[in-house]
C-alpha cells in the first residue's frame, strides 16, 4: 500500500530524510542492512543514548554515549529531533546534527525509529518520508517469542505494543509488509529510489 500524502516530502527539491519505523519483530534492521547494500548513498543516523558502552562498541559508531546530565542539557537546548526514555530509565534519541553530518558526506539520511519518534520527525522535518515496516501478525508474534529472553508476561506486553503500533500504520507515507525479506527489500528499494528521483527532478526545476 502507498498511503503517500506528499505533505512536507520532496516538494521543495531537497534531498529527503527517510524514516523507517514499525513494531518490534518486523525486521526493520534486516531490511535496512540489505537496503544499504543496494543504495550506497544512504547512511543510517547514529543515535545517542545514556546507557553504558559495552565491550567492542565505539562512541560515534554504535551510539553517541552521553551522560544523563549531557543528554538532558542537549534536550533542553533543542538539539534532538526526537528522544524517548524507556522503562529501564535509559534515554535514546536522534541529534539534529546527524542530518547535517550525513549530508556533509554527500549521503542521504536514514533514521530507524520507534513509531512515536517517527511521527514526530515526519511532522517536523522538511522532506521527511516515513516508511512503516510490518509483518503478518502471526509472524510478528512468532518472531517476538523466538528471540525473547523475557518472562511470558513481558512477551505479552511486547506483543500488545506491536499490535498498538500496527494501528498507527495509516499515519505514514508508505507501508511495506516484510513477509519475505528479498521481496520486501525490493519494495523498500523502489520507494527510496522513487523519492530520490522525485527530489532530483524538483531540484532541477
Amino acid at each position: 500500500m502507498d498511503s503517500s500524502t506528499g505533505r512536507n516530502r520532496s516538494l521543495t527539491g531537497k534531498r529527503p530524510v527517510f524514516v523507517v519505523t514499525g513494531p518490534s519483530g518486523a525486521g526493520k534492521g534486516t531490511l535496512i542492512k540489505a537496503l544499504l547494500e543496494r543504495v550506497p548513498e544512504l547512511e543510517v543516523a547514529v543515535s545517542a543514548t545514556t546507557r553504558l558502552r559495552r565491550a567492542g562498541e565505539e562512541d560515534g559508531r554504535e551510539y553517541y554515549f552521553l551522560s544523563d546530565a549531557e543528554f538532558a542539557r542537549r534536550v533542553a537546548a533543542g538539539e534532538f529531533l526526537e528522544h524517548v526514555t524507556y522503562v529501564s530509565g535509559q534515554r535514546y534519541g536522534t541529534l539534529r546534527s546527524e542530518i547535517d553530518r550525513i549530508a556533509g558526506h554527500g549521503h542521504v539520511c536514514v533514521l530507524e525509529l520507534e513509531t512515536e519518534g517517527a511521527i514526530t520527525v515526519r511532522e517536523t522535518v522538511e522532506g521527511a518520508v516515513a516508511i512503516f515496516i510490518t509483518a503478518p501478525v502471526a509472524e510478528l508474534e512468532r518472531r517476538l517469542r523466538a528471540r525473547a529472553t523475557e518472562s511470558a508476561g513481558e512477551i505479552g506486553e511486547r506483543i500488545d505494543l506491536a499490535n498498538s503500533q500496527l494501528e498507527e500504520a495509516g499515519k505514514f507515507d508508505y507501508l511495506v509488509v516484510n513477509d519475505d525479506v528479498e521481496r520486501a527489500t525490493g519494495e523498500l528499494e523502489a520507494v527510496i529510489k522513487r523519492e530520490l528521483a522525485a527530489a532530483a527532478t524538483m531540484a532541477r526545476q
